[in-house]
């Protein structure tokens, strides 16, 4: 199971569990307050306030939009009309004369989770009014059954569970913010990374272009034969480095400034071989490397990410299971696509995506969908982990 259907998952019982709690503080003052023989009490305590706490139910319950307007401006109005009813029961009780047994525990409960969920995803302007406002609320909401220093106490009691339920709500918040400023961090870089590859890539070609066209010019006239090898040899290049090109500069939504890094050949799948030599040197599996098909000829762009999918399966197995006894590397060529597996055998207990917040699988599945490719990381069905990706080959690829 991945880890958004995990989170799904919490939601789903979180919100059964809020929703069991809910009902079971409603029954509790339907039956403290119909055992009131006042039928005053019974209306104001009962009907009213049930009504609130079930107007409460579409704020708390759902998952909202982050920034939402509508969700504060709702608790507000919900914060004012529960104070409201408290003012007027404080009112027509005259000055405690009505006793009832409950101020309504579902309500509440209910506005604590609306100062929760205002808190964690209403619009950053209201959400502090609305979280004030539904906080008041509940700490007057005891007033409705009495003035005594008990009932005064449980107001400041309810206003603690509503200041903590708007920390709690405040700090997912902060958390959620943070993790989506390093995706968006993550996949900023994995373009950064992108323009340098289309930097390497075209610098390296456009060197053999330019050392090709020179050695032409000198032997023309001795062997022009050569001349003609030479310049199809220039224009198979310049084909892949325009091909390359256009590609990875519409994957780059801001590119940056022209970026600085050195001129070196890129590390691609045909490059496999030290990689795994270097992982079983420092690791307890053994990489086996199965190779199926023709690698050579392979866009530059799939071939770089496909050998930075083995590096991220190797790396995950090295850092989360260190009871591997042995890796697989599979690396297949279709006609249309190019299909990478890194398999582990390691039975420690493992969740999608990657630990360590899963920054480098998201990186990596940045850069694998940028490409039109797929990319899935979870258990295998004899256990250990798999790491599979699938790349679409081009046509218009020079082999």
């Amino acid at each position: 199971m991945s880890t958004p259907d995990l989170r799904r998952l919490w939601v789903r019982l979180a919100q059964a569990a809020g929703l069991v709690a809910f009902g079971l503080l409603a029954l509790f003052d339907f039956a403290a307050s119909t055992a009131d023989d006042s039928g005053i009490g019974t209306l104001l305590l009962l009907l009213v306030p049930m009504g609130l706490a079930l107007a409460t139910v579409p704020l708390w319950l759902p998952v909202h939009r982050l920034g939402s307007r509508r969700l504060p401006l709702a608790a507000l109005a919900l914060a004012t009309a529960s104070l409201a009813v408290t003012a007027g029961v404080v009112l027509l009780s005259g000055g405690g004369i009505l006793l009832a047994r409950t101020w309504g525990l579902a309500e509440s409960a209910g506005l604590i989770g609306v100062v929760f969920v205002v808190a964690r995803w209403g619009a950053p302007r209201l959400a502090p009014w609305a979280a004030v406002a539904a906080g008041l609320a509940v700490a007057a909401m005891p007033l409705r059954v009495g003035t005594e220093s008990l009932l005064v106490i449980f107001g400041l009691l309810q206003v603690l569970a509503a200041a903590g339920a708007a920390g709690v709500g405040l700090y997912l918040r902060i958390v959620a913010a943070g993790r989506e400023r390093a995706i968006a961090l993550v996949r900023a870089e994995q373009r950064a990374e992108f323009a340098r590859d289309l930097h390497d890539f075209i610098a390296h070609h456009v060197t053999g272009i330019v050392v090709q066209a020179q050695g032409a010019r000198f032997v023309a006239e001795q062997d022009p034969q050569r001349v003609i090898v030479a310049l199809e040899q220039i224009e198979r290049a310049g084909a892949e480095t325009m091909a390359s090109m256009r590609r990875m500069v519409g994957i780059l939504r801001n590119p940056d400034a022209p970026p600085d890094a050195p001129l070196a050949p890129l590390a691609g799948v045909t490059e496999l071989e030290p990689l795994l030599t270097g992982f079983n040197g420092a690791a307890n599996a053994p990489a086996r490397l199965h190779v199926d098909g023709d690698l050579n000829g392979l866009p530059v762009e799939v071939s770089t990410s496909a050998y930075r999918v083995v590096m991220e399966g190797l790396t995950n197995t090295r850092q989360h299971a260190p009871d591997a006894r042995s890796v697989d590397v599979a690396v297949r060529r279709t006609p249309d696509w190019l299909l990478v597996r890194v398999a582990d055998d390691g039975a420690s207990p493992r969740t999608a995506p990657a630990r360590g917040h899963g920054f480098g699988l998201i990186g990596l599945t940045e850069r694998v969908r940028a490409l039109g490719g797929t990319i899935t990381a979870g258990p295998g069905v004899a256990g250990g982990w798999v790491l599979d990706a699938a790349f679409p080959l081009h046509a218009a690829v020079a082999r």
